[in-house]
This record gives structure tokens, C-alpha cells and sequence, in this order.
């Protein structure tokens, strides 16, 4: 019976671990947009949308990555203020702060817009947002858990930005870490 038990036991930890690879890589993984914010060019209003998309790999299964992205009235592109570890690996800092594609999807998995600001008074709160920003502790510093992450830094405008009423999901790991 006890080999019964273990033999069981390793080919559940065998399934398990295999259901883990999914055959995707992040370096084929797509970036393109998700077609949800607004097209610039048409949009003259400012718009402040913050997204979130699962992370990569089994950690997916439960966490989300999170990101700003913002365009002042009249502007045809977005910025994007987002964290990201693996930047630090060559020294760069974690957060980044570019104009790039707003609603991309991450490393493969669709974002989903947790929070949206749109027209009079979002260009204040990306004036509040730039400057939570600038003052963002853990700019080159990346831990997944607890923290300082992804998470943490949405959560750090959220906090010093309470105009944006963002509230973060559970599965957004990290978020704590500025309470």
C-alpha cells in the first residue's frame, strides 16, 4: 500500500510539474497590443488607464504584473510607467517611465484594465502620477515577493495619488509591501 502511496505520489508531483511548462517562451511570447486603450490619434482627450495581466510562467496562476499608462490632452502617444526585475540584472533601474504601447500584452497573457481616467482633470493626475513617480523609493531595486515589485509601484502612486481611486486586486502580489 505504501508503494502504492508513493508511486501515486510521483506521478501526480510528475503531472504537476509538467503541467508547469506550457511551451511558450517570453522571447516569442507576444507584445502587440491588445486593442483596448484609445487610439491616440483620434482621442484628444487625456486618458490614465492602469492594467494588469498575469504573469509569466506558473506564477500566472495566481499574480498579476501591473502598469500605468497615460496620454495628456491633445498627445498622440502614451507613456507607460511600469517595474520591471529583470532591467537590474544589467544594471539599469527597475522602473521605467517611456512612451510605448499602453495596453501591450504581457509576455503573452491580455491585460485587463483595472482602473480608467478619462478627459478634464487627468492631466493634473498625470502631474500627480509623474510626481509620485520621481519620488518612487525602490527604483532600482526588484524582489517578486514580498516586494518591492511591479505591484509596489502601482501601489506607491495609488497611495501618494489617492485622486486616482485605485484600488489594486488581491492577486496583484506585492502591493502590500508600501503599507
Amino acid at each position: 500500500m505504501k508503494t502504492l502511496r508513493t508511486l501515486t505520489s510521483l506521478v501526480l508531483t510528475g503531472f504537476l510539474l509538467s503541467s508547469c511548462y506550457s511551451g511558450k517562451t517570453w522571447r516569442t511570447a507576444s507584445r502587440q497590443s491588445a486593442g483596448m486603450a484609445p487610439d491616440p490619434s483620434v482621442t484628444k482627450e487625456a486618458v490614465m488607464q492602469v492594467y494588469g495581466a498575469d504573469t509569466w510562467g506558473w506564477r500566472g496562476w495566481f499574480a498579476i504584473h501591473t502598469w500605468i499608462a497615460a496620454k495628456r490632452t491633445g498627445e498622440s502617444n502614451y507613456k507607460v510607467y511600469d517595474v520591471v526585475g529583470w532591467r537590474g540584472y544589467s544594471g539599469h533601474p527597475v522602473m521605467r517611465i517611456t512612451q510605448d504601447i499602453p495596453d501591450r500584452y504581457w509576455f503573452g497573457e491580455k491585460p485587463r484594465l483595472i482602473k480608467e481616467h478619462r478627459g478634464e482633470g487627468v492631466d493634473d493626475l498625470i502631474d500627480a502620477v509623474d510626481k509620485a513617480a520621481d519620488a518612487y523609493p525602490w527604483k532600482t531595486t526588484y524582489k517578486a515577493f514580498p516586494g518591492p515589485n511591479s505591484n509596489t509601484f502601482t501601489a506607491w502612486i495609488a497611495k501618494h495619488v489617492p485622486e486616482l481611486e485605485l484600488a489594486l486586486p488581491f492577486s496583484a502580489i506585492g502591493s502590500g509591501y508600501v503599507e
